[in-house]
């Protein structure tokens, strides 16, 4: 009930970050349910073609569970600390009621991604939907209700489990350790795209619509080669921090480097994972293209989600770091400094990023379609 109150008194922005991870959830609670209407509309079929559906479901769950976690721990930073005193609330009182909201709102996603699922089906209109061929809804066959309600409790439990993860006291983030994770994240990258190259062609897993076969090790170099981008985004960010301040720099560029510097470990790792997953999209378009195969509606559905999710996440953990400066926008008035200046940094941080992070994606894609 506290969870419900919290929601219903949430601003409108908040409120719309919460309607974002509703949506998320349903759209991921629609797919496991589409794997699993896969595996009932064929029942004679392999049963490995069935758990390679569901393993291509991973990804989509754990960028929902990204979000979900970080709008949980953006909303709870929000929270009055003496408001929730004054009600017998403390440190870990907090992140229960965090989590709880969390995990409330992401089953609210799942109860709709179900319901979506007994509309396409017919189950409630009395009709399935065309747009879908009849193999991933199993019109007219019954869902078992255990292995639904298995699959749609994935994410809100996930969702609240990583919300307590990421709110547990931990020591204070330093900015000096930023570069030191870079050498490590590149050795991933190269380890991973070594693995990928280096895998046995023509035989594997299937990759969805169609677009051929992929080694299990190509698939974990993928996962280390993600990994690495991750690790290496504060060191990337903090290095583009650091050109943009050197060799003689005006107001703006040194205004704009020590920004990227003093937030790179906070909004690096969301842009180490944004991009890994424009890496992974351009790969999945040079094989769409050279192939000449066609995307089937669900995996365009998968592919959009996980975009979406991975670009809201970067955009919370950004507006984040926009809302923890209020030190320095008080300095800046105090020297009578022109808003222009603070524009021009951020254009300046935005194209110091881009200039780095673009040429990385695309360099990865191009290493990863190899196998």
């Amino acid at each position: 009930m506290l969870s419900l109150r919290v929601l219903r008194g949430s601003r409108p922005a908040v409120l719309g970050r919460w309607a974002l991870v509703a949506a998320a959830a349903a759209g991921t609670g629609l797919l496991l349910l589409s794997a699993l209407g896969w595996a009932l509309a064929h029942p004679g079929g392999s049963t490995s073609h069935a758990v390679v559906r569901l393993v291509w479901c991973v990804v989509p769950v754990v960028v929902t569970v990204q979000l979900a976690s970080a709008v949980g721990r953006r909303q709870s930073a929000d929270w009055p600390r003496e408001g929730m005193s004054s009600v017998g609330l403390g440190r870990n009182g907090i992140t229960v009621l965090a989590a709880a909201t969390t995990a409330l709102v992401c089953a609210v996603g799942s109860a709709l991604g179900l319901l979506l699922f007994l509309l396409l089906r017919g189950d409630v209109t009395g009709g399935p939907w065309d747009g879908v061929g009849p193999g991933v809804l199993a019109a007219g066959r019954a869902l078992p209700v255990a292995g639904a309600a298995v699959l749609l409790a994935l994410v809100p439990a996930a969702a609240a489990c990583a919300v307590v993860a990421g709110m547990r006291p931990g020591r204070p983030e330093d900015t000096h350790d930023a570069p030191g994770s870079l050498p490590w994240g590149v050795a991933l990258v190269a380890v991973g795209l070594a693995v990928e190259v280096a895998a046995p062609k023509h035989s594997g897993v299937p990759l969805p619509s169609g677009l051929g076969v992929i080694a299990p090790a190509a698939i974990g170099g993928w996962i280390v080669t993600a990994a690495g981008l991750v690790l290496a985004g504060p060191g990337l960010v903090y290095l583009c921090g650091r050109l943009l301040a050197a060799f003689r720099p005006g107001a703006v560029r040194l205004l704009a480097g020590r920004i990227l510097q003093h937030e790179s470990r906070r909004i690096g790792r969301p842009l180490g994972l944004l991009c890994a997953t424009a890496a992974a999209a351009l790969s999945a378009y040079a094989l769409q293209s050279g192939g000449g195969h066609t995307l089937g509606p669900v995996t365009v559905f998968a592919f959009t989600l996980i975009a979406v999710c991975v670009l809201a996440t970067a955009a919370v953990g950004l507006a984040e770091t926009g809302d923890d400066r209020p030190e320095a926008r008080g300095a800046l008035q105090e020297v009578a400094a022109a808003p222009s200046v603070l524009r021009a940094a951020l254009a300046a941080r935005a194209g110091a990023l881009a200039a780095v992070l673009v040429p990385v994606a695309f360099l990865v894609a191009a290493l990863s379609t190899v196998p």
